[in-house]
C-alpha cells in the first residue's frame, strides 16, 4: 500500500481534495457565522425573558401588599 501512495504522488496527483468553489466557501462561512448568532440570540432572549418575568413578579407582589415607590399607600 505505501507504494501506491508514492505512485499517485509521482503522477502529479494530490493527496488532498479539490479546492472549494466560491459557493462552497460562502456556504461554509454562513454556517460558521450562524452558530454564534443563534447561540447569542438565544442567550439574549433568555436574559430579556427572565428580566421581564422577575420584574412582573415583583410588580405583582408590590401591588398585592400595597407598596408604591418604597412607601405603603
Amino acid at each position: 500500500m505505501p507504494g501506491r501512495v508514492v505512485e499517485i504522488m509521482a503522477e502529479g496527483g494530490s493527496t488532498m481534495g479539490d479546492e472549494p468553489t466560491w459557493g462552497e466557501l460562502v456556504g461554509i462561512f454562513v454556517l460558521m457565522a450562524s452558530v454564534p448568532v443563534v447561540v447569542g440570540g438565544a442567550l439574549i432572549c433568555s436574559v430579556v425573558g427572565l428580566t421581564v418575568w422577575v420584574s412582573s413578579a415583583v410588580r405583582r407582589r408590590r401591588a398585592a401588599t400595597g407598596v408604591r415607590g418604597g412607601r405603603r399607600t
